[in-house]
């Protein structure tokens, strides 16, 4: 039996926002969206004598993660057992991505474990993942800030149609709820079906902002011009979903916190994919800094978990290392 461990850490992503909701421009959805260096999901697989899943040090009956290796397996044709450990888990269903995130980790660990050529889209398509965004996919193989073109007729998720790094200086001012959730799995369906038609001229807008403003102003460092950009596709795109969410913001915490900051100096606020997670960005560390100790002693950020988080300009991190023998050789097998 290979003694191999292949280890994974995927990023969280931040989605910025939709392009086109309805579809009315001629593909549905489109977003733009970010990768954070934080949180994660980190995990470890390698050969077993019978399959066993851990999640955060507990054995469990499988779950989701047991889920997607057995399909995986019989997808890939593999005939062998296997231990997964997930060590570290991003919080779910808050906006983050975690659910495709983790699919796409142990997809892209069992594929480096055996030997085969990473196929993300495959393998999200395979998943159930990547039916309205393709920016999971997008941040397995780099990182920065990408726009997908929206979903056509391919049963693969949509495809990547831009990337830029994100300036390594800026900040995010990542503010969760914890506990709280937004919509997801049936839920999510329903309130998607329920949406009113979504306005092509909002939607030509928005594809202005992208291209125009939030594109060039990561070119060009200025945080200004990006963070307009995304300030603007937020209230558009949040004006859509308030009837199904209840506002812009899912969660009167994140909104009063993030309007604060927007109020104090941070730009770009708004709320990733259904939330609850809000966001902003600051042009520096030190900046940041100054604006969560404003906002905490104006006790606004009581009950919350308010982070200062780099954005990753690199995709999911893969490392091998062998066990057999006398000790471990581990090899980086980064994806970008």
């Amino acid at each position: 039996m290979s003694e191999d461990v292949v280890t994974v850490s995927a990023p969280a992503r931040l989605h910025l926002g939709f392009l086109d909701p309805g579809g009315s421009l001629g593909r549905r959805f489109g977003g733009i969206g970010l990768a954070l260096e934080q949180p994660s999901t980190m995990l470890e697989i390698r050969r077993a004598d019978r399959d066993v899943v851990e999640v955060a040090g507990k054995v469990r009956d499988g779950g989701r993660a047991g889920a997607h290796l057995a399909r995986l397996r019989d997808a890939l044709r593999l005939d062998f057992a296997y231990r997964l450990a997930v060590t570290t888990e991003m919080p779910a269903h808050s906006g983050l991505g975690s659910g495709t995130q983790l699919a796409l980790a142990i997809a892209c660990g069992l594929r480096r474990l055996e030997g085969l050529d990473l196929d993300p889209e495959s393998d999200a398509a395979l998943l159930g993942r990547g039916n309205r965004s393709g920016l999971g996919v997008a941040f397995v193989t780099g990182g920065g800030v990408a726009v997908d073109g929206g979903k056509g007729n391919s049963d693969l998720p949509p495809p990547l149609i831009a990337r830029l790094p994100f300036p390594e200086e800026w900040r995010v001012i990542l503010v969760m709820e914890p506990h709280a959730e937004g919509f997801h799995g049936e839920a999510e369906l329903e309130a998607f079906a329920a949406l009113p038609e979504f306005a092509e001229s909002d939607a030509a807008r928005i594809c202005q902002l992208v291209l125009m403003r939030a594109l060039p102003g990561l070119l060009e460092r200025d945080l200004a011009a990006f963070g307009g950009a995304i300030s603007e596709i937020q209230e558009k795109v949040g004006a859509h979903f308030a009837a199904a969410q209840g506002g812009v913001f899912t969660s009167e915490r994140v909104a009063a916190a993030c309007r604060w900051l927007e109020g104090h100096g941070a730009h770009g606020i708004g709320q990733s994919s259904w939330g609850p997670t809000g966001f902003a960005f600051a042009p520096d560390q030190a900046s940041a800094e100054r604006l969560l100790a404003g906002l905490n002693a104006a006790g606004l950020g009581e009950t919350l978990d308010i982070r200062i988080i780099q954005g990753r300009n690199r995709g999911i991190a893969i490392s091998r290392r062998s066990e057999a023998g006398s000790g471990a050789v581990t090899r980086r097998l980064g994806t970008g």
